[in-house]
C-alpha cells in the first residue's frame, strides 16, 4: 500500500490558499448536510500534490473516516485505463485503430443498424461501414446503454438482460457476444453515444494479448506504475479500506446501495467501469498521461500516442452536444467539450459551462468521482466520494469552478 501525500506548499505551486479553503468548506458543507458521506480531493501542479483534503466518513454507520488510503469504486474512470492498455497493443503492432472489430470478435463482422420500429417489430439494415477499434475508444460505435430509456435499441438491451450492461452471471466474452447480436443505433463513426464500447475494447485486449483483462492491466499498467491497490477485485486486506457506496434519496440525502466489486475476483471484468483504486493509484496514472507516457523511468506509451489519445476525434471536430444527438447527452455541460480515445477533451473554453483550459482532458465515474489534467496550467485534479446521484450532480460543476478560482499563477 502506498499513500498520496502533500508535497508542496500551495503558494509555491501558484495556488491561492484562501480559495482552496473556500473549496474545502463548500464540499464539507455537503457532508455536514448529509448529502455526501465524505470526500477526498487532491490538486497537484507540475506533478507535486499541493492540496490534499480528506473529510467525512468512508462508512457513515461504522464511523470510519476517509483517509488517503481509502479505496474508491472509480466506475467509468476505468475507461481511460482500458484505452491506455489498448494503445500499448497498438504501439506494439498487435492492434490498429482502424482494424475492424470483427477481425478479433467475429460476432461483430457484419453489424446491422436500427432503421425503424420497436420491440419485435424493429427493422434493421447493414451498417454503411465496419465497426472499427477507434469507434470503440471514441464512443462513436453505435452501441448504447440499456438504462438510457431514450431509443428503441436501448429497450432491446434491456430485453436482452442488459439493464446494467452485463447479462447476470455472464463473463466479459459472453456479454460482448450479446452486444453483437443487437443492432447499432447509427452507422459507426457518424455520431457520439456514450456506451458499453469500453467493455468490447476490454474483450479485444483479452483476445489480442491472450490474457484476462485484469491480468493484462495488472502486469502491463498497474505494477509498472506502482498502482499498488488498483484492480478489479478487493482482497481481504483491502476490504476494510473500501468506501461504502451510497445512492441519493429523493430528498437529497443518501442511503447505502449495493455496489461492486465484492470480495473475490468478479466473473465479469468490465473495461467500462470495474476498477477500484486509491488516490495514490490514480495520481500515478494521471502522472503517466501528464508526462506524455513516461513516469519514473518507465515508459508505457510514446508521447505522440498520448497526444493522439487526448485530442478530439469526433466527426468534423464537433463537440459532444453537436454530434451526440441522443437525449442523454444533449445538455449544456457538453458544450465546448469533445472526446478523444477514452477521455473528454475541452476544445472551446469559451463555450464550456465552467471555466476550463483548452485541451483539458479527463473523465468521471457514476459514483461522483472525477479527474482532469489541464496541460496549459500543468494542473491535475482528482476528487472522490461514493454517491450515485438521481440526476445531474452539481458537485463537478462547483468543483471545476472553485479549482479554477484557486489557480493564482
Amino acid at each position: 500500500m502506498a499513500l498520496l501525500r502533500q508535497e508542496a506548499d500551495p503558494r509555491e505551486a501558484g495556488l491561492d490558499a484562501g480559495a482552496l479553503e473556500r473549496l474545502d468548506r463548500h464540499l464539507a458543507r455537503r457532508v455536514d448536510e448529509g448529502r455526501m458521506p465524505g470526500f477526498l480531493l487532491a490538486v497537484a501542479r507540475g506533478g507535486r500534490v499541493a492540496h490534499l483534503t480528506a473529510y467525512g466518513a468512508r462508512d457513515v454507520a461504522a464511523g470510519l473516516p476517509v483517509g488517503s488510503d481509502t479505496l474508491w469504486r472509480i466506475y467509468s474512470m476505468t475507461k481511460p485505463v482500458t484505452s491506455v492498455g489498448a494503445l500499448m497493443l497498438v504501439e506494439e503492432g498487435r492492434l490498429a485503430l482502424d482494424d475492424p472489430v470483427g477481425r478479433y470478435l467475429p460476432a461483430f463482422a457484419a453489424p446491422r443498424v436500427y432503421e425503424s420500429g420497436s420491440g419485435d417489430g424493429v427493422r434493421t439494415r447493414p451498417a454503411a461501414g465496419p465497426l472499427l477499434v477507434r469507434h470503440l475508444m471514441t464512443h462513436t460505435s453505435g452501441l448504447t446503454f440499456g438504462f438510457y430509456h431514450a431509443h428503441p435499441v436501448d429497450a432491446l438491451y434491456r430485453a436482452a438482460g442488459l439493464e446494467s450492461s452485463v447479462v447476470p452471471g455472464s463473463d466479459l466474452a459472453e456479454t460482448v457476444d450479446v452486444y453483437a447480436r443487437l443492432p447499432l443505433q447509427f452507422d459507426p463513426g457518424t455520431q457520439w453515444n456514450y456506451s458499453v464500447s469500453s467493455n468490447v475494447l476490454g474483450r479485444i485486449i483479452e483476445v489480442v494479448s491472450g490474457q484476462p483483462l485484469d491480468v493484462f492491466l495488472a502486469e502491463r499498467v498497474f505494477r509498472p506504475l506502482g498502482m499498488t491497490d488498483a484492480g478489479f477485485e478487493v482482497t481481504g486486506e483491502q476490504a476494510e479500506r473500501l468506501a461504502e457506496l451510497y445512492g441519493e434519496t429523493a430528498d437529497g440525502g443518501i442511503e447505502v446501495v449495493a455496489g461492486l466489486p465484492l470480495r473475490g475476483r468478479p466473473r465479469f471484468l468490465s473495461g467500462s467501469g470495474g476498477m477500484v483504486a486509491s488516490a495514490h493509484d490514480m495520481h500515478r496514472f494521471m502522472e503517466l498521461l501528464r508526462r506524455r507516457g513516461e513516469l519514473d523511468g518507465v515508459r508505457l506509451l510514446d508521447a505522440g500516442t498520448v497526444g493522439l489519445m487526448t485530442r478530439n476525434h469526433l466527426p468534423g471536430g464537433a463537440d459532444l452536444r453537436a454530434v451526440g444527438s441522443r437525449p442523454a447527452h444533449d445538455e449544456p455541460g457538453n458544450d465546448g467539450v469533445g472526446f478523444g480515445l477514452g477521455v473528454s477533451v475541452v476544445i472551446d473554453p469559451s463555450r464550456t459551462q465552467v471555466p476550463s483550459g483548452l485541451g483539458t482532458y479527463g473523465w468521471s465515474g457514476v459514483a461522483t468521482t472525477t479527474f482532469w489534467i489541464d496541460p496549459g496550467r500543468d494542473l491535475t485534479v482528482q476528487f472522490y466520494t461514493q454517491v450515485r446521484p438521481r440526476s445531474s450532480n452539481p458537485v463537478f460543476r462547483d468543483l471545476r469552478r472553485l479549482v479554477h478560482e484557486a489557480v493564482a499563477g
